[in-house]
């Protein structure tokens, strides 16, 4: 590898899909104006996403539930062997399938790309920079929004091709606009403490095939916008931003992992106007209210192809609702820890269909705000046919989920174990959420 040292329903039907692809409306996106560039770009996005789109998402969360198990089978094999490695200052215990499939290679700084096959869940095509050069971020200055300086966070992502960013030392990032992600990008956090605060976020939009990992993005803020590039060959006038740590517009092929998130202006993860085939996984996240926003517009049904997985996260102290709210779409939440909701945990509206699995949910002491799920803008006879399903769920301090709906059915293979893991398990699959310290020469 070379270095660059510079620094609804579960299934839509066909004819829905046609339509949507023709006849799309147009959400602004904090594009001040369409020109012809991002007229084609937004149209090789919607494309993007129809082809990435799957009709069986229960295939998907199968495959994943599988990976769970396994994962979790061989953790318990080995943890006597991996403690007495840990003694010797080695190896670690990896339990989920993510961070089992790197985690513990003490020789991952010499094999990054190895992280682009281990995305699981509807992100699971998602590698990023894979097979481009090595790009490393030495400055953290954000000054040129229009010709970033060589060297800078926002000069790799712009760039044309794949490209894989690492960064060359611990840095705070202050980002004067928003960090607009181009197609085929990693930006890889791990070697360093990198933080994104006390500035604008990353937005990915009509872009394919990103992956963010291992970064702690805290205190984002709204600005004003203007000129800036967005793409390798487009410089185009921005309006003013929302102040979300990561948003997803019309984004595909999204992996977002091991991201310590809190206290941004709106939300700390968006997955809007037909984003989908997204993975969030091992992320931490703490003192905030509108946590993840999966829709944005209950009179856009082009996000019915949005599919979400939402799998190992550690929700945690000062959160207040959104974990996620979905419009649309179909959104696997698998063996995350709900340690703390101040009003509601799993919210939505539109008739999004929300599969739960093997979670953990410790309601709060407040006796009003047990209930783990809300739903908005309809009445009881109308949400009751919402498919919203509750599997192996671990109800703690008076938590209670009501489901609705038809029963997702899911192909539990004979001779194959295909159901996921209990709530029971979900410390230990969510013990290493957030961005880890990693150290070259050492598991991560």
């Amino acid at each position: 590898m070379g270095k660059i040292m510079v620094g609804s329903e579960t299934k839509v039907g066909f004819i829905v899909l046609v339509i949507f692809a023709i006849t799309i409306p147009c959400l602004e996106g904090g594009i001040a104006e369409y020109d012809d560039f991002l007229v084609a770009q937004a149209e090789n996005a919607r494309k993007v996403a129809l082809h990435s789109y799957v009709p069986d998402p229960e295939e998907v969360t199968d495959e994943l539930n599988l990976r769970v198990h396994l994962a979790l089978e061989n953790a318990t094999k080995s943890r006597r062997e991996l403690r007495q490695k840990k003694k010797r200052g080695g190896a670690c215990d990896a339990s989920n399938p993510i961070d089992a499939c790197w985690r513990c290679d003490r020789n991952w700084a010499n094999d990054r790309f190895k992280l682009a096959q281990c995305s699981k869940g509807f992100g699971r095509r998602a590698v990023g920079g894979l097979g481009g050069p090595i790009y490393v971020v030495t400055d953290s200055s954000d000054n040129d929004m229009v010709n970033p300086k060589p060297g800078t966070l926002r000069y790799g992502v712009t760039r044309d091709g794949p490209l894989w960013i690492i960064f060359g030392s611990n840095m705070v990032l202050r980002l004067n606009q928003e960090l607009m992600v181009s197609s085929n990008k990693t930006i890889d956090g791990r070697g360093a403490d990198v933080q994104i605060k006390d500035g604008a976020g990353i937005t990915i939009q009509h872009a394919n095939n990103v992956i963010i990992h291992n970064l702690r993005i805290t205190n984002i803020v709204p600005k004003d916008g203007g000129m800036m590039r967005d793409t390798f060959d487009h410089v185009g006038l921005r309006t003013r931003s929302d102040g979300d740590a990561i948003s997803l517009f019309g984004a595909s092929n999204v992996w977002i992992d091991h991201i310590s998130l809190s206290n941004c202006a709106d939300g700390l993860i968006d997955v809007i106007q037909s984003s989908t085939a997204v993975t969030i996984s091992n992320c931490h996240m703490t003192k905030h209210n509108d946590v993840m926003l999966f829709g944005a517009n209950d009179n856009y049904d082009g996000d019915k192809i949005m599919q979400v997985t939402v799998a190992f996260n550690h929700f945690g102290q000062g959160l207040v609702q959104r974990m996620p709210r979905c419009r649309y779409g179909f959104v696997h939440v698998l063996n995350n820890d709900y340690t703390h909701w101040m009003m509601y945990a799993i919210g939505g509206s539109s008739g999004p269909t929300i599969l739960s699995q093997g979670n953990r949910f410790n309601a709060p002491n407040n006796n009003a705000a047990k209930e783990i799920t809300h739903r908005d803008y309809a009445s009881p006879s109308v949400w009751k046919n919402w498919r919203w399903q509750s599997e192996m769920d671990l109800f703690m301090n008076g938590a209670t989920f009501t489901a609705s709906g038809s029963p997702i059915k899911l192909a539990y293979k004979k001779g194959l174990v295909m159901k996921p893991r209990d709530g029971t398990h979900v410390s230990r699959l969510t013990r290493n959420a957030g961005a880890l310290g990693c150290f070259v020469g050492r598991p991560c």
